[in-house]
């Protein structure tokens, strides 16, 4: 059955792909009205992580945050799917890097990093950062059901020198590739919601209280590797910009989750910037009333 899945969905996948940007965005207009109008995907989600980071925002705010947000997810759907045939001339058109020497200097410096950015804009195109620099990229994901998609998606990737890393298997590859004096940068989205057994750690995030993934702060220590932040900027329709600012050099100076702390607060930024562009189908706030007493 997985197989005959992809057999039927891939030619389509790649049919949209192949289209100009001008039909690909009309297609999303299309679907923004099915699935805001018609459907209501996760809406109710959308609305109620909206109405409890931003208690002030009148019902008005709030459904002009939300139909915007769900322009945005379906452009990003599309823009995905175009990653299937995208030429690298039209992505580094599309995605712009202001300040590559900061990532530049590590490279000069022999050091390997961990790159982190939240589900922001358009995190999947970051892709094509792999253009502007020499390191090998690990980005860290977690493993497709479908193992042909799986495949496909590594695929992709894999034409931006870009490698997909399940969650288990990226210990042992940073670590062999560390020991075999391999410059790498690994990337992480780090602001989504773990599972309650594996919250280490809480903390305050756009005001409410929750756990976090700490796995970035925890590879860079024992690494000793340099963390850097990718904030990324949606200029207009299709269009983006990523700037990297430098969290820490020395991350085993800071005491244990102060810097997965300071990711969130740059991520904070971002939303509280543009609403619109972050991920708010995710439950990220589920676990908001389960904090253990001491984090309260």
């Amino acid at each position: 059955m997985q197989l005959l899945a992809y057999i039927i969905v891939y030619p389509i996948l790649w049919i949209i792909s192949i289209l100009p940007f001008r039909l690909l965005y009309m297609l999303s207009d299309i679907v923004y009205i099915i699935l805001y109008y018609l459907i209501g995907y996760r809406k109710k989600v959308v609305k109620d992580n909206l109405k409890l980071v931003f208690p002030e925002k009148s019902e008005q705010e709030i459904n002009h945050v939300s139909k915007k947000f769900y322009h945005h997810f379906c452009d990003m759907m599309f823009e995905a799917i175009k990653s299937l045939t995208i030429s690298e001339k039209e992505i580094l058109r599309r995605f712009k890097i202001t300040n590559i020497e900061e990532l530049k200097q590590y490279e000069t410096s022999k050091q390997s990093v961990v790159l982190m950015c939240g589900h922001y804009a358009s995190w999947e195109w970051s892709m094509s950062l792999q253009k502007h620099i020499d390191f090998i990229g690990y980005a860290v994901y977690k493993r497709l059901r479908n193992p042909y998609f799986d495949r496909l998606v590594k695929r992709v990737r894999g034409k931006h020198n870009s490698y997909l890393v399940s969650t288990k298997d990226i210990i042992p590859t940073l670590i062999e590739s560390k020991k075999n004096n391999k410059l790498f940068l690994c990337g992480m989205a780090a602001d989504q919601s773990p599972k309650l057994k594996k919250a280490y750690h809480w903390t305050e995030f756009m005001g409410v209280k929750v756990p976090c993934y700490t796995g970035s702060e925890m590879l860079a220590k024992r690494l000793d590797l340099p963390i850097v932040f990718m904030a990324i900027k949606k200029i207009k329709r299709g269009f983006y910009e990523a700037t990297f600012s430098t969290i820490t050099k020395t991350p085993k100076d800071f005491k244990d989750y102060e810097l997965t702390d300071k990711f969130h607060k740059l991520v904070e930024k971002q939303i509280k910037t543009a609403p619109e562009y972050y991920l708010w189908t995710h439950k990220r706030w589920k676990h908001k009333d389960k904090a253990p007493e001491q984090f309260q």
